[in-house]
């Protein structure tokens, strides 16, 4: 491991609730305790620098028996996107990842908070901390009339994808394919366009994330916060339908927005695909493309931890120093790190729940 001073780490995305829901040991113990499966648990963000960041409240479907890993493995793919979700099974898995994070944080007895304002991730970050934002990635769990947004609002809830992938009630996503512009598709439903200004109206951030093209050009139309991608790299580097074109970079720029580096490698990879042999220079790549489209005010990290393939050289949360490392060795200054890999987020948020 790199010599470097442990530097703070405040992410833009990680899926560990879908993991700790579906693993063998109690959540909170795998969690505070640590169980070495995955990318993430307490001890090991400790050891890696982690301070906090979005944990994403995720509806997950059933493969349908596709082999996504093999799938993108091709030179060319379009991964099949499942059907819609259900309201009541997908408000059930909701509100039950939403009470892990809370049953975490009362069992961890003061080391991890779930964050509701600027304050409080300054407060964390400050005194050790774990600084959680609750997150919603794709709103299949939030109803037509949006009195669960309401009432997940007030469970800390402050920050939501309108959608993942998949379509729903509220808008069209990018599927999975290579090579591909985001342009997909239709974008939001006039539901979609009621959750924005209601997301506005709230101070909950939107996250543009897998959202496609259309959609994104209709938040940033009517949308008066800034723009954020909380886990998505740029289309000039790696042409894949997730990924952010220069216009778009340029709009989330104007926006005084963010952009969070994605650690999953078919992301990164120039060739779109899923392997984990994949130099961390190729994600430092992106992360120059960002400074230059957004600024480095406007870029961060989003590791989409615990769901997605990454560089081998991170691992899992404790090889974040080795990133860090690269980072240096590459050439960014520490005032430029600090920003990177935890000050922009900070900023970002503050400019968009106003406290």
């Amino acid at each position: 491991m790199p010599q470097s001073p442990l530097m703070p780490v405040f992410d833009g995305h990680n899926d560990v609730l879908l993991r700790l829901m579906r693993g063998k040991i109690p959540p909170e113990q795998a969690f505070l305790e640590g169980d070495n499966i995955g990318h993430l648990d307490l001890p090991r963000m400790k050891q890696g620098g982690f301070v906090g960041g979005f944990f994403a409240v995720y509806v997950p479907s059933e493969s349908g028996g596709v082999d996504v890993d093999t799938l993108m493995t091709h030179t060319k793919y379009d991964v099949p996107l499942p059907t819609p979700l259900p309201l009541p099974s997908s408000q059930q898995v909701t509100v039950h990842m939403a009470a892990l994070l809370m049953r975490i944080e009362r069992a961890s007895k003061g080391e991890v908070k779930i964050c509701r304002s600027v304050a409080d991730i300054r407060h964390c970050i400050d005194t050790g901390k774990l600084a959680a934002i609750l997150h919603i990635e794709g709103a299949e769990g939030i109803d037509p009339d949006l009195t669960m947004l309401d009432v997940l609002h007030e469970a800390g809830l402050r920050s939501i994808g309108p959608v993942w992938s998949r379509s729903n009630i509220f808008g069209h996503g990018v599927p999975f394919r290579y090579p591909s512009t985001p342009d997909t598709g239709p974008g939001l439903t006039d539901r979609g366009f009621e959750l924005v200004r209601t997301c506005n109206r709230l101070k909950i951030m939107l996250d543009l994330s897998h959202l496609n093209e259309k959609g994104f050009w209709e938040v940033a139309k009517l949308s008066d916060a800034p723009l954020v991608a909380t886990h998505s790299n740029a289309w000039e580097i790696c042409q894949h339908s997730r990924n952010l074109t220069d216009r778009q970079l340029a709009a989330i720029r104007e926006s005084r927005g963010m952009v969070g580096v994605n650690f999953a490698t078919s992301f990164i990879r120039p060739d779109g695909q899923r392997n984990d042999d994949t130099p961390l220079e190729e994600m430092i790549r992106h992360m120059d493309h960002l400074i230059e489209h957004v600024g480095v005010d406007g870029v961060g990290l989003g590791s989409d931890f615990d769901g997605a393939t990454i560089p081998a050289e991170i691992g899992d949360v404790t090889g974040l120093p080795c990133l860090v490392d690269a980072m240096r060795r590459h050439g960014y200054d520490e005032p430029t790190l600090r920003k990177l890999c935890y000050e922009n987020w900070v900023n970002v948020l503050e400019r968009t729940w106003g406290q």
